[in-house]
């Protein structure tokens, strides 16, 4: 007897028999009883969801049993699903990369006098726009004007939502239409491919590059300038190093051809400091009072780098630039909210005590801790996790090096601490995926098959719920 065979595209006996075997929606919602803590539709849409990825799955010849999609079977994985749906998407987690200013993992760090703040005015009315003294209309900048002419300086400060930003509206002010003068190794990349020159053009000024990409000399500025030219710009390539036979005109230079010509002189500090990191063994980086001191018209500067504060872009310099920069229509589309604000002030107070300001802000209590203190916490976990790891894991401790990150100080390694596992039940690269995937994941680098966990970035208080997850990712294994 001749099998008719099956017409083309149509599913195997087995895999039709497996279709029809996943339960109907209504039926697996009667299986929950008593019903998830859950809205009733996210609930229904989780169900459906997990019955077409069953469906998916049998089409696509994954070893399923019968009993694979039974009550006993399939409720957990409901769980599981439903338990990842509600759970937030922006979270926490605990970064043992060794970066300190992680761009992906929300850059800097904010002290506690900052998130005291933050809740203080979420929760609370507050003066935003109120001027207490005189009970009309206030401006928000004038919360940190002070404090910020105070720490650097200056004459006048402004505040936006990004150095970007701040860098655009400078330019857009000064030297929209007309030409912008500056050396050709300064046209950086800030970004996520957002470009000097790219911004430059948007803000409708012309760029003029000058000098070679290794050396510019004072002549190239001074042959550029033109009926045309509205700005002298100098960027501060913070992201970057050029070494070997290299030459760029100091900024005192720079400020008196400016004067010279009466013609503005801009500073992008990027990554701008208010304390001299090098203190710490750190490489010398201008701080924003020695270039406000050096006679720039503008600075600007990021909030959320080395400051250690919350994303903005400063703006400090000539009251009568920044008046002309605070006039600008797209400042109120630039303008920072109250929470940045808030976190702004607190970080800003802090510094009117250096040595406090180290103590207490994340980033530089980070880039200034002492190695004997991260050996301390690199050995605390071990021993944390070196009796319940001992027969699935080698765990060893290594010399290893953070970086400062947030394109700050490129070539500054700085000494430190890590813990080393390599696995012996799974691969590193299982492990590493494993961590990121708990409910509080774990960031940590992978290096010649060992998953390296920095403990300069891992706080004292979360050296206890790193050693939780260390056990959890292993117990789950073992399940």
């Amino acid at each position: 007897m001749t099998t008719k065979p099956e017409s083309a595209g149509k599913p195997a006996a087995s895999t039709q028999r497996l279709l029809r075997a996943i339960p109907k929606v209504d039926e697996f919602l009667g299986w929950l009883v008593p019903p998830p803590a859950a809205p009733a539709s996210l609930v229904k849409s989780s169900v459906r969801q997990l019955l077409e990825s069953l469906r998916q799955e049998i089409l696509k010849g994954a070893p399923i049993k019968p009993a694979d999609l039974s009550q006993a079977a399939l409720l957990p994985r409901f769980s599981a699903l439903l338990a990842a749906r509600l759970r937030p998407n922006f979270r926490t987690v605990i970064n043992g990369t060794g970066v300190v200013v992680h761009t992906n993992l929300g850059r800097s760090l904010l002290p506690e006098a900052a998130m005291e703040s933050l809740l203080a005015v979420g929760s609370r009315y507050s003066n935003l726009e109120l001027d207490l003294a005189t009970g009309k209309r206030g401006s928000r900048y004038s919360q940190v004007e002070d404090i910020l002419c105070e720490l650097t300086g200056a004459e006048a400060a402004l505040v936006v939502n990004n150095n970007a930003a701040a860098v655009m509206l400078v330019l857009d002010t000064l030297a929209k239409g007309r030409e912008v003068i500056v050396s050709r190794g300064q046209l950086v990349e800030i970004g996520g491919s957002f470009r000097i020159p790219e911004v430059m053009s948007r803000t409708g000024a012309k760029l003029v590059e000058v000098g070679a990409t290794n050396r510019t000399h004072l002549g190239d500025y001074e042959k550029a300038i033109s009926e045309e030219t509205a700005l002298l710009l100098k960027v501060h390539t913070s992201n970057y190093r050029i070494i070997g036979f290299t030459s760029e005109v100091p900024l005192a230079e720079l400020v008196a051809l400016g004067a010279r010509h009466n013609l503005s002189v801009m500073e992008d500090l990027g990554s701008g400091c208010l304390v001299d990191l090098s203190r710490f063994g750190l490489a010398k980086e201008p701080t924003v009072g020695e270039v406000v001191r050096a006679g720039v018209d503008v600075v600007t500067f990021s909030g959320d780098k080395l400051l250690g504060g919350p994303q903005a872009g400063l703006i400090v310099g000539k009251k009568e630039i920044i008046e002309q920069i605070k006039a600008n229509p797209m400042n109120r589309a630039l303008r920072i909210d109250k929470f940045t604000l808030a976190g702004l002030e607190a970080v800003l107070r802090l510094y009117f005590d250096e040595e406090k300001a180290i103590a207490q802000i994340p980033t530089l209590a980070m880039l200034a801790m002492p190695l004997a203190a991260i050996d301390r916490k690199a050995k605390r976990l071990r021993r944390l996790i070196g009796k319940e790891l001992g027969s699935v894991c080698a765990v060893e401790l290594k010399n290893i090096t953070s970086m400062v990150g947030g394109g700050s100080l490129p070539e500054q390694p700085l000494p430190s601490r890590g813990v080393a596992l390599a696995p012996l039940d799974r691969s590193v690269n299982e492990l590493e995926k494993g961590l990121r995937e708990l409910s509080l994941p774990v960031l940590g680098r992978i290096e010649d098959d060992w998953l390296l966990l920095d403990m300069r970035t891992v706080a004292d208080k979360e050296v206890v719920l790193l050693a939780n997850c260390l056990k959890e990712v292993f117990e789950d294994k073992k399940q």
